[in-house]
């Protein structure tokens, strides 16, 4: 798929994009104070830019402004951390996703929280749409292509990972190849994308929300989405699976939660305002301009879909080897 192509189709999903309507206020608890919200990862990253979205659909319904907080580092751990820390009283919340609430289980020896019993879980705000890519400077232009070369220069070809997504995906696709690939990772998703575009790594399994202005601008080059089918996002791109990395499925997503001990009342209140303002075309259009698949859940719905995802990727991780650090 050349940039162009990619930038045509994120232009045509953004004329979908509507102003705001008109939102009543929800009935409620509301907050007393600017919101802090916690994202674990970068300025610029898929999750920031969800976070900001939400940040945008919340000013007509509160009257408290949301305030993006932005903390790297450690696969999201820190940032965890601090929310478990945080008063439960509706002021402090999370923009998590796979990675600090399901995957950081299997990949680190030590978490300084629980991912179940330290948060209350308010909704799932949707799925990443992930892909391969490799630098336009890396001699592969589909995936058969870079299956050859990796097989070529065994342990040679590099990976860059700014999240567990990138992490895992990385070494499961060289598992399943049967082929050794060296992985660099990166702090967050940003300075890894930089490093792909700018040839000093070779590939990268990515989110199109963080990766798509250098897929556009042609520095990046995508070889495939991650999940098994194809994306409504992108229905034009083939996933893996269907180029022959037969049963590969990677999907990863993003929601809020906050600490553990929050009032029904509040977490309900929270929920509802937050469904308000998520459920709208406008959203669902610039969330789907970027690469998300927006949508919402229950928060009892949520907490049992993260205990189920925790199970799944320490098993994905044990099946790709990777032991945890």
């Amino acid at each position: 798929m050349t940039g162009t192509c990619v930038s045509r189709r994120f232009a045509t999903a953004g004329l979908a994009a509507l102003p705001f309507a008109s939102l009543a206020v929800a009935q409620g608890w509301s907050p007393s104070r600017p919101v802090q919200v916690v994202v674990p990862f970068a300025a610029g990253s898929g999750t920031d830019q969800v976070a900001r979205v939400l940040q945008k659909a919340m000013e007509p319904i509160w009257p408290q402004r949301l305030v993006i907080e932005n903390r790297p580092g450690a696969n999201g751990a820190p940032a965890a951390a601090a929310v478990a820390r945080a008063q439960p009283d509706g002021h402090t919340l999370m923009v998590t996703t796979n990675t600090p609430h399901a995957a950081n289980k299997a990949l680190m020896k030590r978490l300084d929280y629980d991912p179940v019993s330290d948060f209350t879980p308010i909704l799932r705000l949707g799925n990443y749409v992930f892909w391969l890519v490799v630098g336009s400077h890396f001699p592969a232009r589909s995936f058969a292509e870079f299956v050859q070369e990796v097989r070529r220069r065994p342990g040679q070809v590099t990976y860059a990972s700014g999240n567990s997504t990138g992490i895992v995906g990385g070494a499961t696709i060289a598992r399943m190849l049967g082929v050794e690939m060296t992985h660099v990772p990166y702090r967050s998703t940003p300075p890894a994308i930089l490093d792909v575009a700018g040839g000093r790594v070779d590939a990268m399994v990515v989110d199109v929300a963080a990766s798509r202005a250098q897929v556009e601008a042609g520095r990046l080059i995508p070889l495939g989405v991650t999940s098994r089918e194809r994306s409504r996002l992108l229905p034009h791109m083939p996933s893996l699976h269907e180029q022959g990395l037969e049963g590969f499925d990677f999907v990863a997503w993003a929601g809020v939660v906050a600490p553990a001990g929050l009032a029904g009342p509040v977490r309900d209140s929270i929920h509802a305002a937050f469904a308000q303002a998520w459920e709208t075309e406008t959203v669902r259009a610039q969330c789907a301009g970027f690469g998300f698949e927006s949508f919402t859940s229950t928060p009892a719905a949520f907490g049992a879909f993260i205990i189920a995802e925790i199970a799944k990727w320490t098993t994905l991780a044990r099946m790709a080897g990777i032991e945890p650090e």
